[in-house]
């Protein structure tokens, strides 16, 4: 998530982000290798040797700071947190800004600058999160289904937390679920808020709500994605369901329905919520800032609204199919 775009080492403010059709095209991320417990990938699990970049605001980097605290990682993998609003220079460091951390690894004020230093004439997005290898002074992986699976497993001798998100007698319906929420759901609201056309916008917003109204009926007979097991697929719905009553449903007009009025959806998110960890990873204020402020093609004004009240620390009903299971 960001605007502007790195073409050959230069930083260009503005790009275009749609097809013809208006339809809002999110490029591949482009740095994508992997960390391995035994070193076999050239990158080894180590603790004090990775740096984690994110945004509070952007749900594809919250999963990866969920995954980092419930993991128990927090000593092992460091961690750097941009501002919230991005201008045209993108994802920015601050001292001042609450809840930011900044960049004490590589010590630059824009994020696409931590980019340059891992390839000097990179192109293409500035995005988060991003991993970073200290040892060899480069980033490692910018996708974030691919970093909460290395977190979630390639880090065991190291994490305080003996909790697993991907077990292995289930691993393919996990990547099948991430799959089949990702372009409808995670991306869907996206493709909705930032639609240049009236057939564009309609075609997403159908499409995320027949989604929706799909694992809300999943989730009155189960009390998570892939059964009673709390697992990748879980974190990756959370993050964008938290957002959705906040920002989606006003910021990019996926006005048929609130979370808050699917029962089943609505009790799922307030219990991953409550869940040990979580609770702190969850920054409102980065969130509301960053959408109402940063995008003023969709908000033009900048104004952020007070609202709604969500309760989110309410009982929720789904313990009805038992306690949580880990393995």
């Amino acid at each position: 998530m960001g605007l502007g775009v790195l073409i050959d080492g230069k930083w260009v403010p503005e790009r275009e982000q749609e097809d013809e059709g208006g339809r809002f095209v999110r490029p591949s991320t482009t740095f994508r290798d992997k960390i391995t417990a035994d070193g076999s990938s050239g990158f080894k699990a180590e603790p004090g040797r990775y740096h984690l970049y994110i945004s509070w605001a952007c749900p594809w980097a919250h999963r990866t700071a969920i995954m980092r605290r419930l993991k128990g990682l927090e000593d092992v993998i460091g961690l750097s947190v941009v501002a919230p609003v991005i201008d045209q220079n993108s994802w920015e460091f601050s001292d001042d800004e609450p809840g930011s951390i900044p960049d004490t690894v590589n010590h630059t004020n824009y994020l696409w600058e931590v980019y340059l230093k891992a390839e000097p004439d990179y192109s293409g997005r500035v995005t988060v999160p991003v991993l970073w290898d200290k040892k060899t002074g480069t980033i490692v992986n910018n996708e974030s289904r691919e970093i909460i699976r290395m977190l979630d497993t390639e880090f065991e001798a190291y994490a305080k937390q003996d909790i697993h998100f991907y077990p292995q007698d289930i691993q393919e319906k996990i990547d099948e679920t991430i799959d089949a929420i990702y372009q409808p759901i995670n991306n869907g609201v996206y493709r909705a808020g930032f639609a240049t056309t009236q057939s564009a916008y309609e075609e997403a917003v159908t499409e995320l709500f027949q989604a929706l109204d799909y694992w809300e009926k999943v989730l009155s007979e189960q009390r998570y994605l892939c059964g009673d097991r709390l697992t990748e697929a879980d974190w990756c719905l959370f993050t964008t369901l938290l957002r959705f009553d906040p920002v989606y449903y006003v910021h990019f007009k996926c006005n048929l329905r609130r979370i808050a009025d699917y029962p089943n959806l609505w009790n799922y998110l307030k219990d991953l919520y409550q869940q040990k960890g979580v609770k702190e990873t969850c920054h409102f204020d980065h969130i509301k800032k960053h959408y109402y402020m940063s995008h003023p093609k969709v908000n033009p004004t900048r104004i952020v609204p007070k609202g709604p009240i969500l309760d989110l620390d309410a009982p929720h009903n789904r313990y009805r199919w038992g306690a949580t299971l880990q393995v």
